[in-house]
């Protein structure tokens, strides 16, 4: 397990990045690649991105990244808590990752360094201070990067895992000159008419358990295609249960080609560890967010979760 400065001198040590992101990438696995990526060119070393995709709302981040032609020696996965969250490109990259920088708790990546601080609100707080360790000036794309993975993994800093050391890296940031309004925009106050619609028949087959503790939305790939909905304009719906009144555990279940249903989990962590809940169906994450799959139908997905619910409630 390394330090900052250890993760640092690493990075200062080696050349020929390949940074992997999580499938399904959010703000934070991509911000923090964006970041390290750009940061790394800037002082004559050699990065690239490897994803599962980019979704529309996140190519601004690409500002300030050049293609580059060379072969990989130094491999880096960046908000990756398990080998198997790298999707596709997981066998590809089995035994290889040379160094993991993570936030999660319960992270089982094998790596031959680890930089893991779970008290980081979101993966882009290492990353940030790591880059200041380096030495390495803050330019706006970086600042953008870094602000996305901050504001994106706090719920625009409301959610519980937001503490003094996340504001004022944000501030920082902000001074630096990042476009902060642009990007809160464009993430937390701007949806298609199509996502609207998905929402409302979302709001309109909302399943209760556990004496109304338990909220549970999905998405099947019927609905994404009845109303013409993009894959990358399900993200943010995981805050739509938990936002309900008396709601303890909030589940969202979006159904996935093969059979099984991608889970997300938030809670109020007094009440239920949403980590420990993910766990049983070997996902993790954090107290208050965590994922996960169940195989099966919807309404056999659903009542596994809810024997789950009830069991743990």
């Amino acid at each position: 397990m390394l330090t900052v400065k250890e993760a640092a001198e690493f990075l200062r040590l080696h050349d020929n990045y390949e940074i992997l992101t999580h499938d399904y990438p959010d703000g934070d696995t991509l911000g923090s690649a964006y970041a390290l990526c750009i940061a790394l060119c800037s002082i004559g070393k050699r990065a690239r991105i490897i994803t599962t995709g980019l979704p529309k709302s996140f190519t601004f981040l690409t500002q300030g990244v050049e293609e580059q032609s060379f072969d990989a020696d130094t491999i880096v996965c960046v908000d990756v808590a398990d080998e198997k969250l790298l999707g596709c490109n997981a066998d590809k990259y089995h035994g290889k990752i040379d160094l993991c920088i993570d936030h999660h708790s319960t992270n089982k990546v094998i790596a031959k360094n680890i930089i893991v601080d779970d008290s980081a609100a979101a993966n882009c707080e290492i990353i940030y201070h790591i880059l200041k360790e380096l030495g390495i000036k803050i330019t706006r794309p970086i600042a953008n990067a870094l602000y996305t993975g901050i504001s994106t993994d706090t719920g625009c800093f409301k959610y519980s895992n937001t503490t003094p050391k996340t504001l004022r890296i944000a501030a920082d940031i902000i001074e630096i000159g990042c476009d902060s309004v642009y990007i809160n925009k464009l993430m937390f106050d701007t949806k298609s008419k199509a996502k609207l619609r998905l929402e409302k028949e979302i709001y309109e087959n909302i399943r209760y358990c556990a004496d109304g503790r338990c909220a549970i939305i999905y998405t099947t790939l019927e609905m994404q295609k009845k109303l013409g909905v993009s894959s990358d304009e399900l993200e943010g719906l995981a805050s739509i249960p938990r936002q309900i009144e008396g709601v303890s555990i909030g589940i969202t279940m979006r159904e996935k080609e093969g059979g099984f249903f991608k889970v997300s989990v938030r809670t109020n962590s007094k009440v239920i560890n949403a980590a420990d809940f993910c766990a049983k169906f070997g996902g993790g994450g954090h107290r208050e967010a965590s994922g996960c799959t169940v195989k099966g139908s919807l309404e056999e997905a659903r009542q596994t979760l809810i024997e789950a619910v009830e069991e743990a409630l």
